[in-house]
C-alpha cells in the first residue's frame, strides 16, 4: 500500500506565510509527479503547483509569485512554501502524486487526505 501524509496548514493571517509537507510511504519504485491541489466546498479541485520529473514546474496564475514547490531532494516528499497569503487561499490542499510501484507496474495517482487552510483576513 502507498499512503500520502500531509502536514502543515491551519489558520493563518491574511498577508502571512505557511508551508505544507506532504510524504509518501510504502512500496515505490518511481515518482513521475508531485503537486498540491486544492478544494474549496462545492468546487472542484484545482492545481496549484506540480513538479513533473524533478524538473518542470508548473504554478495556477493564482499562486505565481507567492507559492514555491519542492522536494529538497528528501525522498518522496514534496513541500509547498505560500506567501502573502489571501482569503481567496482559504480551502482543503491536497498532495498528489503520480508513481509505480515496482518496475512492471503503470503509474496510478495517489492522493493525501488534505489539510485544511484556512486564511483569515
Amino acid at each position: 500500500q502507498v499512503q500520502l501524509v500531509e502536514s502543515g496548514g491551519g489558520l493563518v493571517q491574511a498577508g502571512g506565510s505557511l508551508e505544507l509537507s506532504c510524504q509518501a510511504s510504502g512500496t515505490i519504485f518511481e515518482i513521475s509527479s508531485m503537486g498540491w491541489y486544492r478544494q474549496t466546498p462545492g468546487n472542484q479541485r484545482d492545481l496549484v503547483a506540480i513538479i513533473i520529473r524533478g524538473e518542470y514546474i508548473e504554478y495556477a496564475d493564482s499562486v505565481k509569485g507567492r507559492a514555491t514547490i519542492s522536494t529538497r531532494n528528501v525522498t518522496n516528499t514534496v513541500y509547498l512554501e505560500m506567501s502573502s497569503l489571501k482569503p481567496e487561499d482559504t480551502a482543503a490542499y491536497y498532495c498528489n502524486m503520480a508513481l509505480k510501484r515496482t518496475i512492471d507496474d503503470s503509474f496510478y495517482h495517489y492522493w493525501g487526505q488534505g489539510t485544511q487552510v484556512s486564511v483569515s483576513s
